[in-house]
């Protein structure tokens, strides 16, 4: 049986097998495995994404919560996989939360995926790596989901940065410093 631990964090840039990993985290798991998805299907090329992502995975059961994952978490049966803060911070800007909203959001539903009575995996893009966006809500977005990531690194007892399919354990700085 694989143990996992409560809160896994599992970041990257796009296409870096964050979604591969989780679904084989899935794969491993020795139970039941809820999904989590935050992505709202509003047009064919994300209908199309959807379907090929149902498709990669086991006939698991999903939960779509693209504003309350505190709630999914609640009714997730077994290993939890959050697909995706990415999607879920960009929910909440559209619908109008302002930064200190979604920052309370984050720590409230990371702290609720930390405390689960089984594991939870997240899964989130780091956006802070590419071009400087051009536009304030893309400066915006870009430090919202930063302060979103961190909140969920601090409270993860794993996370691993994805790049290219190969995993990096991150490590608290100041445990790096002493």
């Amino acid at each position: 049986m694989a143990s996992f631990a409560a809160l896994t964090l599992l970041i990257g840039g796009a296409r870096s097998g964050k979604s591969s990993m989780a679904v084989e985290l899935g794969r491993r798991h020795n139970g039941p495995v809820t999904v989590i998805a935050t992505l709202v299907p509003d047009d064919d090329a994300l209908v199309a994404r959807v379907t090929r992502h149902r498709a990669e995975r086991p006939d698991w059961p999903t939960i779509e919560a693209p504003h309350d994952v505190v709630g999914a978490l609640g009714r997730a049966e077994g290993l939890a996989i959050v697909d995706c803060l990415t999607l879920w911070v960009s929910n909440l800007m559209l619908r109008g939360d302002d930064d200190v909203a979604i920052d309370n959001a984050a720590v409230l539903t990371a702290d609720a995926a930390a405390q689960r009575g089984e594991p939870t995996v997240v899964i989130s893009n780091e956006v802070g790596l590419g071009v400087h966006p051009e536009t304030e809500l893309g400066l915006r977005y870009r430090d919202v989901l930063g302060r979103v990531n961190q909140r969920f690194a601090t409270r993860a007892e794993t996370s691993l940065l994805l790049v290219a399919g190969r995993a990096l354990a991150l490590k608290d700085p100041w445990s790096l410093l002493a």
